[in-house]
């Protein structure tokens, strides 16, 4: 063979490969694009430990084209998948949902291993994925329900409830998701011997997680920690106390339990029957399917429904004060509506909550009170010197008193300032006016509110962590000629015969004072 016939031979057998590969690469690319395993319902069961009830996420794909698209049902979400990289043998999505007036968006990483589906998400990028593994569901299985359309808009008449702040326990901020039966049993029997209810301390309430799924006629069911709600209800009232619950206006809760959408009339009913006194009512579940906007018609919903049943129930708005929820809150029925995020037990998660009320104040009256969520005292995360300036600022917020601690094992001093009866009562005046600030310099704040009988209370806070001294002139916030001043933590009368008053105040500390005529 010449040396031109070889070459010529080795091209072709150069191209020859070439394009074999090349058509190797379309057959594997076509096949990828085209490859449906991916497509369909998948569901990641979560079967709860205590409460036997199993809340399940959704991943609704479609893999085409080398993307994949879909939605994913996670609890109280519902994103759409917005952008995909990759496919069945590994893949990154991610997907986002309206949130108000913000987005909120999600990223999980998957591939399918035989027939299950592995994904997961990370909560940071510094940390390792919490893989989840997801198995093929029925089509329509976790689908959302169809989108039921807000009513006309009108008030609702009040309730005649509520005319101080609330008073009582919440489960939440201690026991999560494993409250029960028994805990709240235990907590009315602490309730009704430590001197709590004395104070005034009268709702014990059950939040998130009580709930199963519905019986053939649609009614809530209770899960294994609540096996007869109505018994629970008896007994608490047995102790001269009243009980409270949680729900949702959207398809599920919070925490990913049954809501009462399309059901409100049904539950109302249902809560009445079994002795509900007080409903705590979570916006979270319904963002899925209403805008903010939309959001006084659904409460009005619940609050026509609360009146509708005959049974005083205090009507309790959680919605983290969005849409200016103090300008509508008593148009639909409410007593109380949260003006914040959820509270945690750190000093500057309660002060930042407390001093952002101040604009709030001509809001809350009789039967209609701002909520800055509940308290933290006795939970740990800060020191008693700082709880009873929780407990201060709150009660001249004029809020309401929702114990979040364990009460059945609190220390002497934790009581002491739960039960603190003079600081209670200036919380609890019927007058029913909200404190606001008076003034302000650097981390000392003077905050004064207006009593009933002429009277007034004033707080000496300190933010700062050192102790520091604070003077007020009497006439400055038109204290009466002819005083009596009582310091509200020391208990005991304060000389008043002087124009001004000074304390040096301990930091992260409070001086609360009540002066009246004398």
């Amino acid at each position: 063979m010449s040396i031109i016939t070889s070459r010529r031979f080795l091209a072709t057998l150069l191209l020859l490969t070439a394009l074999t590969s090349i058509a190797v690469y379309i057959t594997s690319a076509q096949q990828t694009l085209t490859d449906d395993r991916l497509t369909g319902n998948w569901a990641v069961r979560n079967v709860g430990t205590t409460d036997g009830v199993t809340r399940s996420t959704y991943f609704n794909l479609k893999y085409e084209g080398g993307k994949i698209t879909g939605t994913i049902r996670a609890t109280q979400f519902f994103y759409t998948i917005k952008e995909s990289t990759g496919g069945p043998d590994g893949f990154v999505i991610i997907a986002a949902m309206p949130d108000g007036r913000s987005e909120r968006r999600v990223q999980y990483e998957g591939k399918l291993v035989g027939d299950e589906l592995r994904i997961g998400r990370r909560n940071r990028p510094d940390q390792p994925i919490t893989e989840m593994v997801a198995n093929r569901a029925p089509a329509g299985e976790g689908a959302m329900p169809a989108r039921i359309e807000p009513p006309a808009r009108h008030k609702v008449p009040y309730n005649g409830l509520a005319k101080a702040p609330p008073m009582g326990w919440n489960s939440w901020n201690k026991f999560a998701g494993r409250v029960d039966d028994a805990a709240v049993r235990g907590i009315a029997d602490a309730m009704a011997s430590n001197g709590m209810r004395e104070a005034g301390y009268i709702y014990v309430n059950i939040d998130d997680t009580w709930e199963a799924g519905r019986n053939a006629q649609g009614e809530i069911q209770t899960n294994k920690k609540f096996p007869d709600m109505k018994a629970l209800a008896d007994y608490v009232h047995k102790k001269g106390l009243k009980l409270g619950i949680y729900s949702s206006p959207g398809p599920n809760t919070c925490a990913g339990y049954e809501g009462t959408y399309g059901h409100e009339e049904q539950d109302a009913m249902t809560f009445a029957k079994w002795g509900i006194d007080y409903l705590k009512y979570d916006w979270c579940g319904a963002r899925i399917l209403y805008t903010d906007e939309e959001m006084p018609a659904i409460y009005q919903k619940m609050g026509d429904a609360l009146l509708k049943t005959g049974r005083p129930i205090v009507y309790s708005l959680c919605q983290y004060g969005r849409l200016d929820v103090w300008k509508w809150g008593p148009e639909v029925g409410g007593n109380l509506w949260r003006t914040t995020g959820d509270i945690r037990d750190t000093w500057d998660s309660m002060t930042g909550i407390g001093f952002r009320q101040n604009e709030l104040a001509q809001y809350a009256r009789p039967g209609h009170w701002n909520d800055p969520d509940m308290l933290e005292i006795g939970n740990g995360g800060m020191s008693d010197t700082e709880y009873k300036t929780h407990m201060s600022l709150w009660a001249m917020l004029a809020a309401p008193l929702l114990a979040g601690n364990d009460l059945r094992q609190m220390t002497p001093e934790t009581l002491a300032i739960l039960t603190n009866r003079e600081v209670i009562a200036v919380d609890q005046d019927k007058l029913g006016k909200q404190g606001t600030r008076f003034s302000k310099n650097g981390d000392q704040e003077i905050w004064t509110r207006q009593l009933s009988g002429g009277a007034i209370a004033v707080a000496f806070f300190n933010r700062a962590k050192d102790e520091a001294k604070m003077t007020l002139k009497w006439a400055e916030i038109g204290a009466p000629a002819k005083r009596k001043v009582r310091d509200l933590w020391l208990h005991q009368d304060v000389d008043a015969t002087a124009p001004e008053f000074s304390a040096t105040v301990a930091g992260h500390g409070v001086v609360m004072l009540r002066v009246s005529k004398k």
